[in-house]
């Protein structure tokens, strides 16, 4: 994949529009986890040390092309300042002369704060006049923002057409792990896929049969391969219409020389609540009035011996009903196993996806991977292996 990054682009005494994703939880008015300001952090500073002047662009929320004012970007300009270490003015628009003053009494050292992009109906259009309106603001373009990488919108594919365009330092640092994991992987490969239904992710096992050596499926996703084998799954979360489906799959993943890798053992319950009274049993032993919440022991002493003898390790989604206990305990271990053998240097560990990342960071795993992705939708279409074109944009 040919594409700029900050190094290639001369900055000096430049305007920089910078889209980024600050997209980040607030409660009472106030940042609640300032995880997605800090990964921009690098990318801010090393503008502002190539004498760059900083402007950034992003969305919050779903605003829908609609001026909501709980929406505005001003809730995150002293969380920003106070990571970045540098000034941040907020201007109240992302166009026009709001912007165009801001940015013109640009001190140098200064952060300039666009607002909201998606305040704009322009924006989710990828509407050509509002992708102009956004490029009259600046003289370079950096794409920082991989989590919006899946949407063609006017601030992160219709503006790289507009100005000499890169990657910034976060984009570069997720696409160089993401090409590392699945494009160019030290083999052997093994993806760990969860999740609750097998439904949302077809496209994602149909890309990775193919390119990967094993597949390990955890979650409710699991119990749907278990009763596609003829195994009983009692009540548990299952989609039995998919039975021949998960058949489907099985089939093609042994013609391309991919192991699909199921539970060996489970552990089952009668109700679905923190600390219920649970049990562990094979796999093909679920009794008939109980649900399987979790993979067993015996399954994660299984998954500790295949991760030590893998190369790259793609994860995303838990083995479990993460979220409660007892029922995280399958997630937890391979996840500690895994960041272990990534600290350590022996694996490439990547993992991305909403429940993937809550999961890790419960498990206190996440700082160990390798890289962890922030990005949901964007990191499971590349996972699809659907073109992104956010990044596309920036190719050539």
């Amino acid at each position: 994949m040919a594409y700029k990054t900050l190094d290639d682009l001369d900055l000096s005494g430049k305007r920089v529009l910078c889209r980024v994703d600050i997209n980040v939880p607030v409660e009472g008015g106030r940042v609640t986890d300032a995880t997605r300001i800090e990964r921009i952090v690098p990318t801010i500073r090393d503008i502002l040390g190539k004498g760059g002047r900083p402007i950034l662009l992003a969305h919050f929320g779903r605003p829908k092309g609609q001026v909501v004012p709980e929406m505005s970007l001003a809730v995150v300009k002293d969380a920003l300042s106070e990571q970045v270490g540098a000034p941040v003015v907020f201007a109240s628009d992302c166009i026009g002369e709001a912007a165009a003053a801001a940015i013109n009494a640009q001190q140098p050292g200064e952060v300039v704060l666009l607002e909201n992009t998606r305040f704009h109906a322009g924006e989710e259009k990828n509407d050509p006049t509002f992708a102009a309106a956004l490029a009259e603001n600046g003289d370079v373009y950096l794409n920082d923002a991989f989590s919006a990488a899946h949407r063609a919108h006017a601030s992160t594919e219709g503006l790289a057409k507009l100005l000499p365009a890169a990657a910034g330092r976060t984009m570069q640092q997720e696409l160089e792990a993401l090409d590392k994991a699945l494009a160019n992987p030290q083999k052997p490969v093994i993806a760990v896929v969860g999740g609750a239904k097998v439904s949302t992710k077809l496209d994602l096992l149909g890309n990775l049969v193919p390119k990967v050596d094993q597949i390990v499926i955890g979650g409710g996703m699991a119990n749907t391969f278990l009763a596609a084998q003829g195994k009983p799954v009692g009540k548990s979360l299952c989609e039995h219409d998919l039975a021949d489906t998960a058949r489907e799959i099985m089939a093609k993943a042994a013609a391309s020389g991919c192991e699909i890798v199921l539970p060996v053992d489970v552990v089952v319950a009668r109700e679905f609540k923190a600390g219920a009274e649970n049990e562990t049993v094979a796999a093909d032993a679920c009794p008939a009035d109980a649900m399987i919440l979790d993979a067993g022991p015996a399954t994660v002493a299984e998954l500790e011996k295949r991760f030590d003898s893998a190369k790259t390790i793609v994860w995303n989604g838990p083995l479990g009903a993460f979220e409660i206990e007892p029922f995280d305990m399958a997630t937890n271990a391979a996840a500690k196993k895994a960041a272990a053998l990534a600290a350590s240097g022996a694996v490439m560990a990547v993992a991305g996806g909403g429940d993937t990342v809550a999961a890790l960071n419960a498990s206190g795993s996440a700082e160990k991977f390798s890289y962890v992705s922030t990005a949901g939708g964007a990191f499971l279409e590349w996972l699809e292996g659907k073109t992104l074109p956010g990044v596309a944009a920036l190719e050539g």
